[in-house]
């Protein structure tokens, strides 16, 4: 355990990483720059415990345990001592940042830590290793990297810097999050109407405007004028000087129903048109608890699919992540094991298939011919496969890592549409917040792509006792 003299890097900060951060972020061993990494040994021992299985944690420690091989390779094992460069074998072809040495822990340490704190304990390993380095290299910043909050307060309280680990973070605030769509001013055509050329073409029209409001537009994105004449369009092409625009349907009016259901408010009138629309290969819809996300999803998808013929059938999948106690071991075939989390589509489909007449078996008869069209899917069982002309419905996609959203996006072969559901505001995954989240992830990465979609629902429609707990709970 010798980092570089001091007198050299002083410039350099020492990080020491807790285990959760590589269980969270495999490559967070190559994101601290030109600054040096330290690995206690209590870390790859808990790594070590971690590696056997076929969930998300085993996967990602047996990444690092790769990369750790590979470093290591690479400059020889005759290296620990000084340490190995984090330059060789970058997996960021593209980050042209130096990178620092990564250190690990080759003697035995006696701990300095408080009497009430047991060295005994992994986290209480981990302040020991880092506080005796504080002591080691006093000209150097040491910060331990967590995302144990109760680990960094302990930090705190020995008088040793500790910080979050940022670089998962998508954005600084959820608030950045683009809303989908933009209100515009009273006087908007004064502005915008100069050069304005207007077409239809197949029963669409079409607007090319000019002017300052649309620098901020993004393909995919609505704008709405209210007033006598209002004005609803979706951005269609950005252009270095101009920007195309295409009127949208309007599925508020009784006679624009999709599936029997009309949209209650102007965002679920945005949601359906991109639902609707096959130009649209993703989509992504937020919002709190009763605002439509999954009926409008469920009924654009039986029209589709049924109707339409568009798709052959509709798959939902889900993550599994429990809100209370787990109810463990669940038997049967997958479908059945992912019964009890699709209450969500259960309810929705009560309210879809509801016959105007044929009683019970009517209904009965109606619920086992939709659901023959609709296959619920485990996440366990995605990699490696490909899906054509599938509707595929991702629902509380909060509570997946941007990992888990690749995985899963790049399942969609040719004329398949995916639709992300989900509420950034109730995650239920360890270590996942708002701005790391998987779907705030897909929704930042995807905003100027002409292909998708997204909007952010604002209003409940569920019932005024639901409506009430949300604005007062």
């Amino acid at each position: 355990m010798t980092p570089a003299h001091p007198q050299h890097t002083h410039e350099k900060r020492l990080f020491v990483l807790d285990t959760n951060v590589l269980i969270h972020d495999p490559t967070a061993l190559f994101r601290f720059h030109e600054h040096d990494v330290f690995l206690p040994m209590v870390v790859l021992e808990e790594l070590d415990k971690n590696k056997i299985g076929v969930s998300e944690v085993a996967r990602n420690v047996r990444q690092v345990s790769r990369f750790l091989n590979d470093l290591i390779q690479a400059e020889g094992e005759d290296s620990l001592e000084k340490g190995v460069s984090l330059d060789v074998n970058s997996i960021f072809s593209h980050d042209k940042h130096p990178r620092g040495r990564l250190f690990f822990q080759t003697e035995l340490i006696d701990t300095a830590l408080p009497p009430n704190l047991p060295s005994n304990s992994p986290d209480n390993a981990i302040l020991g290793v880092a506080l005796k380095l504080q002591a080691r290299y006093p000209e150097r910043d040491v910060i331990l990297v967590s995302k144990d909050i109760n680990l960094r307060i302990k930090a705190n309280i020995v008088n040793l810097k500790a910080e979050d680990y940022f670089n998962d973070q998508v954005l600084e605030d959820a608030d950045l999050l683009p809303r989908g769509f933009h209100d515009l001013p009273a006087n908007f055509w004064e502005e915008h109407s100069k050069n304005m050329h207007s077409w239809k073409e197949q029963g669409h029209t079409f607007y090319r405007l000019e002017g300052p409001l649309t620098a901020e537009w993004q393909p995919g994105e609505f704008i709405s004028l209210a007033g006598d004449n209002g004005f609803q369009a979706i951005v269609r092409e950005i252009k270095p000087d101009q920007v195309i625009v295409e009127t949208i349907h309007n599925y508020t009016e009784a006679r624009h129903t999709v599936w029997g259901i009309n949209a209650r408010n102007r965002e679920q009138n945005y949601a359906l048109n991109l639902l609707m629309d096959p130009d649209i290969d993703l989509v992504t819809l937020l919002g709190a608890a009763g605002t439509g996300k999954t009926l409008l999803t469920l009924a654009a998808g039986l029209a589709q699919t049924l109707d339409d013929q568009l798709y052959k059938e509709i798959i939902m999948t889900r993550a599994t992540v429990p809100v209370g106690e787990d109810i463990g071991f669940l038997p049967g075939t997958e479908e059945e094991k992912m019964a009890p989390w699709m209450g969500a589509l259960m309810d929705n489909l009560e309210v879809l298939t509801q016959p105007s007449n044929g009683g019970k078996w009517g209904r009965g008869a109606t619920d086992e011919f939709l659901m023959g069209k609709i296959k619920i899917k485990s996440l366990n069982f995605m990699r490696g496969r490909t899906f054509l002309n599938r509707y595929i419905i991702i629902d509380e996609a909060q509570n997946l890592t941007s990992k888990q959203m690749k995985t899963l996006i790049t399942r969609a072969g040719p004329g398949t549409k995916v639709v992300c559901l989900g509420n950034i505001a109730q995650i239920d995954t360890p270590y996942l917040t708002e701005t790391s989240s998987g779907l705030t992830y897909v929704v930042d990465r995807f905003k100027a792509w002409e292909h998708s979609g997204h909007v952010t629902l604002q209003r409940g429609e569920r019932s005024r006792l639901a409506d009430f707990a949300s604005d007062n709970l």
